[in-house]
C-alpha cells in the first residue's frame, strides 16, 4: 500500500546500519563492520536484506573515486584496479526515518474540530474529501459507478484495508445499472480520527462520491454500533445539492 515510505519495521541490527548510513551518507563494508563491531560477513547479510527491501543502494567506485582515507582521515590500502563498493540510503530509506504522519493528522483534525462555523467546517471537510480523491484518482478505473467502486475497493485492499463490494439487486454487481452497489469496510482507515467525531466519515464518503461519480450514502457505521461501515452507491442520477453534507449527524 505504500507509495512513499519505507517498511515500517526493520530488524534491530538492520536499523543500526540505516542509522549509520543516515549519519555518514555512504560507507563501505569495512567501515560499517568497524563501526558496528561485527564481522564483514554479518554486515553483508544486513546490507543484502536492506537492498532487497529497496532501502539501501550500492555504488561501485572506480580507482579515481576511491578515497585516500576513511571518513576519520585514516589512510586505507586498496589494490589498484580492484572494484570497491559503498552503500547509501535510497530515497525510500531516507524517508524511513520520519513517519509522524499519525500525530500530525490528529493535531490537524483537532484544529478542524475547533472550527465553530458549520459552513466553514463543512467546506473544509469537502475540500479534504476532494483532496483524498485526488490521491487515488489515477488508480481508479471503470466506465460505471459499480465498476469504479470495485476498482476503489481494490485500491483500499492494496493498502491493507479489508473491504468488499456487493449489490443490493440480483444483477451482476460489477456492471449493473439498476441496483445499488454497496462498499462494506471491515477496517476503519482512520480509527482514532473517527472516534473523535464523524467529520472524517463525511470526508471518506465525499472521497468515494468523487471517485465513483454518483451519490454515496453512509448507510451503516461502526460509530452507531454496526459491525462494519457500509457505503451505498446509487447508479445514475446527478449528484444532489446536499452531497457536501454528512449523512450522519455529528
Amino acid at each position: 500500500m505504500d507509495r512513499t515510505t519505507a517498511p515500517a519495521e526493520h530488524r534491530t541490527s538492520d536499523a543500526a546500519v540505516i542509522e549509520l548510513l543516515r549519519v555518514h551518507n555512504s560507507l563501505g563494508i569495512g567501515e560499517l563492520a568497524r563501526l558496528l563491531g561485527v564481522t564483514a560477513t554479518a554486515v553483508r547479510q544486513r546490507l543484502e536484506r536492506l537492498m532487497r527491501a529497496g532501502v539501501v543502494g550500492r555504488t561501485t567506485l572506480s580507482d579515481a573515486q576511491k578515497p585516500a582515507g576513511d571518513h576519520t582521515g585514516t589512510p586505507t590500502t586498496r589494490l589498484r584496479g580492484r572494484p570497491s563498493h559503498v552503500y547509501s540510503l535510497t530515497e525510500k530509506g531516507r524517508r524511513s526515518g520520519g513517519d509522524n504522519f499519525r500525530d500530525l493528522a490528529l493535531v490537524l483534525w483537532n484544529e478542524i474540530r475547533r472550527v465553530r462555523e458549520p459552513a466553514v467546517r463543512q467546506g473544509l471537510i469537502s475540500r479534504i474529501g476532494s483532496a483524498m480523491a485526488g490521491l487515488y484518482r489515477d488508480e481508479v478505473s471503470g466506465d460505471t459507478p459499480p465498476q469504479r467502486l470495485e476498482s476503489m475497493a481494490q485500491v483500499l485492499r492494496d493498502r491493507q484495508i479489508s473491504c468488499d463490494v456487493s449489490s443490493s439487486s440480483s444483477a451482476d454487481e460489477a456492471t449493473s445499472e439498476d441496483g445499488l452497489s454497496v462498499l462494506t469496510s471491515y477496517t476503519c482507515p482512520y480509527p482514532e480520527l473517527a472516534e473523535q467525531d464523524r467529520g472524517i466519515c463525511a470526508a471518506e464518503r465525499l472521497m468515494l462520491q468523487d471517485l465513483v461519480g454518483s451519490t454515496v450514502h453512509l448507510s451503516e457505521c461502526r460509530l452507531d454500533g454496526a459491525a462494519c461501515c457500509r457505503f451505498t452507491v446509487g447508479n445514475g442520477g446527478a449528484l444532489s445539492a446536499t452531497a457536501a453534507t454528512c449523512n450522519k449527524p455529528d
